[in-house]
Order: structure tokens, then sequence, then C-alpha cells
């Protein structure tokens, strides 16, 4: 790797860090408040996600117009003003909210930057490096988060003020000035002939809906076991839920060391079988009440999905950069995941509301994911070792 991607990793693990430790925070301000009923956790992170959906044609534009290191800058403030907003006690929905614009505007520029410095043959290699240094973020900012939380509330929305300002002033050390441009035309109609263009083909097709799916299931995933936890494993505290969330995210990590040498970009066609597993270990989780077992489901379901996510995120990445820009693909992959993962959370925010059994939710999970998985590999190709097909 170059130093410029090693900064890239660093900007990336910080923010990802304060993202996963301001989720758990606001967790624990929404659970020890109480009172508010099983939605408002679900309904959390679909607030998180409503920019996501309808900043969709504008963020690649953005990304792709401007040097990146300075997208990533301006987003990371975003989000400290957001975790600011929490620290005043402004409604956590709307903190959330602004929290998630942040992100929105984020995530084109952290993904369209990699075509920018790597070559294609080390593409799935620069994914997978920025992957685990995700999950590495998510796994120790989700604890951290949890048990600064419920140490203290303030000191814990500090922390994550000072980090996204961290990571915003090491974008700014990326010594990266391209300017792709956006494409001419009105930004909602382009969009719109971006999206066509870009699902074209089978592969991009079966990449886009995959990644949606994987973060769709992964978000419910998230969520359900703050609910499944304490009925199932008597588990009430924060820290200890945050903990089961840790065993998902070392099974992704792993998964995604695994990928270069399991299902690279010329055999796409294999991703599909860690999708399908997935599910099965999500349908077996159900049926377990002993905390190790579920330890251990959920770190396989983590594999598994490493497994799937990271070599149809490559391969999505490849397919954008060479046909409408990396910018505008990652919009487009984030319009299609982020609004998957905003009806899923909005459907769990009603059957929590409703009162339904965490567990039977937990089964159907795992046999929607095998589900969709057929619905999305349905037409794809046998692998040829090409990404245009």
């Amino acid at each position: 790797m170059n130093g410029k991607l090693y900064r890239v990793l660093t900007t990336q693990f910080l923010t990802a860090f304060a993202d996963n430790a301001v989720l758990f925070t606001a967790i624990t301000m929404v659970m020890k408040e109480g009172g508010l009923g099983g939605w408002y956790v679900p309904a959390l992170q679909a607030s998180f996600l409503v920019a996501y959906v309808l900043l969709a044609p504008w963020v690649g534009r953005y990304a792709d117009a401007r040097p990146k290191p300075r997208v990533l800058f301006g987003a990371n403030a975003i989000k400290a003003v957001g975790a600011g907003m929490l620290l005043l006690h402004v409604e956590p929905l709307l903190a959330y909210a602004i929290i998630g614009l942040g992100a929105a505007a984020y995530s084109p520029a952290k993904y369209g930057i990699l075509p920018e410095l790597v070559d294609e043959p080390s593409l799935v290699k620069a994914n997978g490096w920025i992957e685990g240094s995700t999950i590495l973020a998510i796994l120790s900012g989700t604890l951290v988060g949890a048990m600064l939380a419920e140490y203290s509330i303030p000191l814990a929305l500090i922390t994550v003020i000072g980090l996204y300002i961290a990571s915003a002033l090491i974008a700014l050390t990326i010594r990266h000035t391209l300017v792709v441009g956006p494409a001419a035309g009105r930004a909602l109609s382009n969009f719109i002939a971006q999206m066509r263009g870009l699902l074209a083909t089978p592969r991009a097709r079966f990449s886009t809906l995959g990644v949606s799916l994987f973060w769709s299931a992964a978000t419910v995933l998230r969520v359900l076991l703050v609910a499944w936890a304490p009925a199932v494993l008597l588990i009430h505290s924060t820290t200890d839920i945050a903990m089961l969330t840790l065993f998902v995210a070392i099974g992704i990590a792993l998964g995604s060391v695994l990928v270069p040498r399991l299902i690279p970009m010329a055999y796409l066609r294999r991703a599909r079988l860690a999708a399908y597993a997935m599910g099965m270990v999500i349908m077996l989780l159900a049926t377990l009440d002993n905390l190790w077992a579920a330890r251990v489901a959920l770190f396989l379901a983590g594999v598994c999905g490493g497994l799937f996510v990271v070599p149809i995120n490559a391969a999505l990445q490849e397919i954008g950069h060479k046909t409408i820009g990396s910018g505008g693909a990652v919009a487009i992959q984030n319009f299609f995941e982020n609004f998957a993962m905003l009806l899923a959370s909005g459907v769990y925010a009603l059957i929590a509301g409703a009162g339904v059994n965490p567990v039977i939710t937990m089964a159907w999970l795992g046999v929607l994911v095998i589900l969709a998985t057929v619905l999305v590999s349905w037409h794809l190709p046998r692998d040829s070792g090409s990404l245009e097909e």
C-alpha cells in the first residue's frame, strides 16, 4: 500500500469508530430514559439512513466535482455537529439524522478514492483493507462507546466529537487533488440515467442488489440483538449486547481477509453461496439460548457476510469506475443499500412496536436472506472473468 492509502485507512478507522461509538451512546441514552417502546431503537437507526436515500442523486456528483480529501473533511465536520447536538440534548432522532447526513456525503468519497489510488489488480486487496479497518473500528468503537456511555454519556459524546475532528484533519493531509467532474445535466435526471447505465449488466445488478441485501440484513440483525439478547440470553447491559455484535464484526473481518483467495472478482458468482450460508446461520441463531453458542453463530454469520460483501463491493466499484465514475457509482450503490436498510429498519420498527417475539423475527430474517439471495442472483451468468457481462 502507498502512503495515501494508509491515510485513507486511518481517517476511515477514526470516523467508523466514532460512528459506532455514537450509535451505542444513543442506544444507551434511550435505554436509560425508558418508556419509548421497542420501536424507538430501529427508528433511530432509520433516521441515520434518510439522508443517504434523499441525497443520493447529489452526493456522488459532489464527491466527483471536488478533491475527495476535502469532501472527507467536510463530511466529518457535519458528523461532529450531529454529535454536538446529542450533547446539547437535541432530540436523538434529529441529531442522529444529521450524523447520517455527514455519513452520506462521506461514503462516495471514501470508496470513490480507492480506484484513483490503486490499480485494478490491487482494488480487491484495498477494499479488503478498508473493510478490515472498518470492522476493527466497529469492534473497538462499539465496545468503547457502550462502556463510556454507561459510565458517562457526556464523556462518550465528547470523545466522539474529538474523533470526528481528528478524522477530518487527517483527511486534509491526503495529497490527492484529482477531480473527475460530475456528468453534465440535471442531478436527478442524470442520476436516473447513470443508474440505468450501471445496472445494464447482470453482474452490476447482482453487485448492487447484493450489497443492499447484506447491509439491510446486517442493520436489522444489529438492532434486533438489542431486543433478542435480553429476551433469550437474559442480557440487559448495553456493553454486553455490544459484545455480541463484536463477534459478527470479527467474523466479517476474517471473511474479508479470505476473499482474495476464495472469491476473486473473476469468480463473482461464488459470493452467492456465502449469502445462503449467512441466512442459514441466522436461522440457526434463532434456535439457540446459550451465550457461547450464540457468539459462535454470530461469528459464522459475520464470516459469511464478509465473504459475500467484499467481492461484490470491489466488482461494483470497478464497473462504476469504468462507466459512470466512481463517485456516481458509489452514490447509486448507497441509494440502493440505504433504501433497503431504511425499508428494513422501518418494517422492523413496526414489527417490534406490534410486540412480535424477537425469536420469530430472527428466524424470519434468516429465511428472507436466503429468498432474497435467490432473487438477486437469478440471472447472474456463469463466471468468465469479465466484469462487463
